[in-house]
């Protein structure tokens, strides 16, 4: 049996397997949820999300990643062991080379926990790259040509941004703010404002529902129940856009300083080539409602949102597996 060749976006919220020949098999929320006492696997995936917040002492929902690396490696092994066994992709004769993405600027600690978790998850050879080259690849950009493409990638954990030439990163950088501290913001702005406590759920689902990056551009309202802060029972409130959009500026800005950054330490020629090309948004964060407006306007380029936005980091794998040589 010929080895299968596995590409993984290894993601804060999403996990996305891309299998060669078979395109992306598994998009699931990284999330798994274990007994406490025996450290037995539950579920993982959409399963194991529906459960957080809302389990019962003995089970714990753990979400194994967080600012794009891992937070705890032996909840992680469990989760790439979940799916690799449910793909049947490991077998006596048939370990997988496996293809995984990471966050361009982390620690080589960081990158050799990676590499380690895929190896004990049974992988016979592992190839690390970084998210933003392969989410390049996947959003269809041509990045082996010398002229400048650059890519915002902003994930749950991590925002990437990132100049690439030839093939290869010219100048970039990664922040740790992205979709999740989007959903914190809001937690703090309906905790402090509106004296609710509300979930990690809830607080996505608002971003998702009402949330806006450019002021103005959304003008819809939301209910959301939680618990009362003063009275300590259920409780009901609205809530709007613009209010949401106040909540989370102050990150936004962090990403859009960030672009700033990067522009900055690129030479002169490709930022030249950028001008023309503009930028390609994405990851999850790319949908947020009004994200190219708002960075149109403080960048003064063009600014693109690409069309498989959420999965380009798992097509992107893909890609780079049919052309694996240039990988090594």
């Amino acid at each position: 049996m010929f080895t299968k060749e596995v590409g993984i976006d290894l993601g804060t919220a999403n996990l996305l397997i891309y299998v060669k020949g078979e395109g992306i098999v598994i998009d699931e929320p990284s999330v798994v949820s274990i007994d406490a006492e025996t450290k037995r696997c539950l579920a993982a995936g959409q399963e194991a999300k529906d459960m957080l917040g809302r389990t019962p002492g003995r089970v714990l929902a753990i979400r194994p990643l967080k600012d794009g690396v891992i937070a705890d490696f032996e909840v992680c092994e469990i989760m790439l062991n979940y799916f690799l066994k449910k793909l049947n992709l490991k077998g006596m004769f048939k370990r997988p080379t496996i293809l995984i993405c990471c966050p361009s600027n982390i620690t080589s600690v960081e990158r050799n926990a990676i590499r380690d978790a895929a190896y004990r998850a049974g992988a016979k050879k592992v190839y690390i790259e970084e998210e933003p080259k392969v989410a390049a690849v996947g959003a269809g950009l041509d990045i082996s040509k010398a002229s400048g493409s650059m890519v915002l990638d902003i994930g749950g954990g991590t925002t990437d941004v990132a100049v690439l030439s030839l093939g290869e990163i010219v100048s970039s950088t990664s922040l740790k703010v992205a979709g999740d501290t989007l959903d914190r913001d809001i937690i703090k702005y309906v905790k402090e404002e509106k004296k609710l406590l509300i979930g990690d759920r809830t607080a996505e689902e608002i971003k998702k529902v009402i949330g806006t990056a450019w002021a103005g551009s959304r003008n819809e309202s939301i209910e959301v129940s939680g618990r009362d802060l003063v009275t300590g029972l259920p409780h009901t409130i609205t809530l709007t856009s613009s209010q949401i959009e106040g909540c989370m500026r102050e990150s936004l800005q962090n990403i859009v300083r960030a672009c700033k950054t990067v522009l900055e330490q690129t030479p002169p020629e490709l930022a030249a080539d950028i001008v023309t090309r503009g930028i390609v948004l994405t990851g999850g964060g790319a949908l947020l409602d009004g994200i190219d407006e708002l960075l149109r306007n403080e960048l003064h380029i063009p600014v693109y949102v690409a069309e498989n936005a959420l999965r380009c980091v798992a097509e992107g794998t893909g890609v780079l597996l049919e052309n694996l040589h240039l990988v090594r």
